[in-house]
């Protein structure tokens, strides 16, 4: 399933803070992106038919739950990146990022732990 940057900003919403409300919605996301109501509730319902997200019914209200883990998106998202740009290698990757952007001690420090965990099979 492929979510797009904008109807990420909903599932971001959501994975937050659920179940949402279209209004909610509204004013959560289309506030931060300067979106009116039309513009959410159309990604709202292109979510739905990607079934990313389900609607309830509660209270008189339709509420809004994510259908995906947030980690299950990131791993995707990740993965695809991954293969687009860097043919599969985690090590290009990471490599590219500390060439074209200066690290900081603490990212430094955090990647040089990792290593040594991967190392000793933590």
């Amino acid at each position: 399933m492929h979510i797009t940057s904008a109807e990420s900003h909903v599932m971001e919403a959501l994975w937050r803070r659920e179940p949402l409300t279209a209004d909610e919605l509204v004013a959560e996301v289309g506030t931060s992106q300067s979106w009116g109501e039309a513009t959410v509730k159309t990604l709202i319902n292109r979510l739905l038919k990607k079934k990313a997200i389900k609607s309830e019914r509660a209270e008189g209200k339709h509420g809004y739950r994510p259908m995906i883990a947030r980690s299950v998106y990131v791993q995707a998202e990740s993965q695809g990146l991954l293969d687009r740009l860097f043919e599969g290698q985690l090590a290009p990757m990471i490599s590219h990022f500390a060439q074209h952007r200066a690290l900081k001690a603490e990212e430094i420090a955090r990647l040089k732990r990792l290593i040594e965990e991967l190392e000793d099979g933590s």
